[in-house]
């Protein structure tokens, strides 16, 4: 990686653990929030959905802005917006403002993906690589922000635990302000991608035509494959804690001799290997942006998705055999589960053109967001109707449905 693709993937890493910190960052202060307001958990799910929700829809339009603006100046908006929501968290006097700034969160943090993945496809050449650092750095923030507000909580009220974090916020947009690099380099170095390109679109009927362009067979294939991911990605680890739960020993079984301390009542056995299992997930980050740069992806995403369908098939019974064995099935749901991510993102950089770049990525994280969003229903449903078995089984066709998309990329591949 030369010093301009060192620049975009700072930049970027920086910007991305962010995004997922302040994500995953929510569901710990929810806890709070029902202890402190008088709310239902139907009502506080809802504005959190809300913020959520926003946080997909907002792709596609933020993947339309990037194209026309550049993806630093959309990147920083979103820096700017995400600390302005959590200042704006940190004085909520009610639910009704919490529902706001979650709102101006999800609206913030949508444009981030479309921006930061196209970034990375048009600036950095060493591309595989860019994307690998990028997924671990995501991965860091889903991992350790939860982890990090958590301990701010035993230490201080909410509102200043909120404020706190709107302070990386404020120094991304320091950094953001002062990087340096080129933004198309990569696809300057390939010539000739972009003469068949006529860039983004400026009215309604452009986005349509562009979008009726972009959608070739390559194109709808990687957009079934980001579906499949995002239905197990969701459906998996929506509820994963608690599924873990089930199958732990009991805590005074792991403190011995603390069981009975005020340690034990805070401490969720469940929690940590959910940690554990999102930290490995920054190996299969790695591994997976590497193999983009020494194999053809579609053969990446079908081994990939072939392991996960292994995977869901055999969590219950390896659970079930101890907890040896389920350690190392949990490792591999994480490993797998995010190697697919930058697998699948230079996917899309390959089916696409730079131009539409942002748009391209618009559509990925509506797919993996917004239909995405749909997993954690299912397995909600499916735990309720047919337990947790049930659940693994049932979540498994959608690996394999990926596993099936991935062969016929592979297929076309082979065609062209």
């Amino acid at each position: 990686m030369d010093g301009n693709d060192r620049a975009i993937v700072s930049f970027t890493g920086l910007a991305h653990a962010l995004v997922h910190t302040y994500e995953l960052s929510i569901p710990i202060f929810v806890v709070v929030w029902l202890a402190e307001f008088p709310v239902t958990t139907a009502t506080l799910g809802t504005v959190v959905a809300v913020g959520y929700g926003l946080f997909g829809a907002g792709a596609l339009p933020g993947g339309v802005l990037t194209d026309r603006y550049g993806s630093n100046t959309l990147v920083t908006a979103c820096l700017v917006g995400m600390g302005a929501s959590f200042l704006l968290l940190s004085v909520a006097p009610t639910v009704p403002v919490i529902a706001v700034a979650l709102g101006l969160w999800g609206l913030s943090a949508s444009v981030y993906h479309p921006a930061g993945l196209a970034l990375i496809s048009t600036g950095v050449e060493a591309r595989g690589s860019g994307f690998a650092y990028h997924g671990m750095a995501g991965n860091a923030g889903i991992a350790f922000g939860p982890l990090v507000t958590a301990l701010l909580l035993l230490v201080a009220d909410w509102r200043v635990v909120a404020a706190a974090l709107v302070l990386p916020a404020v120094a991304a947009v320091a950094y953001a302000r002062t990087a340096e690099f080129d933004e198309t380099a990569a696809v300057s170095a390939d010539g000739g991608v972009e003469a068949t390109d006529d860039g983004p679109p400026a009215s309604l009927r452009e986005f349509l035509a562009d979008s009726r362009a972009l959608f070739t067979t390559g194109f709808a294939l990687a957009m079934l494959v980001v579906m499949a991911n995002g239905l197990f990605y969701r459906g998996t680890l929506t509820f994963l804690p608690d599924v873990l739960g089930r199958f732990l020993p009991p805590v005074g079984d792991v403190l011995g001799l603390f069981a009975d301390s005020p340690l034990a009542a805070e401490f969720d056995l469940a929690f940590y290997l959910y940690a554990a299992l999102l930290t490995v997930g920054i190996g299969g980050q790695y591994v997976g942006g590497k193999l983009t740069d020494r194999i053809d992806t579609a053969t990446g995403l079908a081994a990939a998705f072939a392991g996960l369908a292994v995977v869901a098939v055999a969590f219950v019974p390896a659970a079930r055999a101890g907890i040896a064995p389920l350690l190392v099935v949990s490792a591999a749901l994480g490993f797998l589960l995010f190697m697919l991510q930058p697998l699948y993102q230079a996917t899309i950089a390959e089916y696409s053109p730079p131009g539409d770049r942002g748009l391209s990525y618009g559509y990925t994280y509506l797919c993996s967001f917004g239909v995405g969003a749909a997993g954690a229903a299912i397995s909600g449903y499916l735990l309720s109707a047919v337990g947790v078995s049930g659940t693994f089984l049932g979540l498994a066709v959608f690996p394999v449905l990926g596993l099936g998309f991935a062969l016929a990329l592979w297929r076309l591949g082979g065609d062209e």
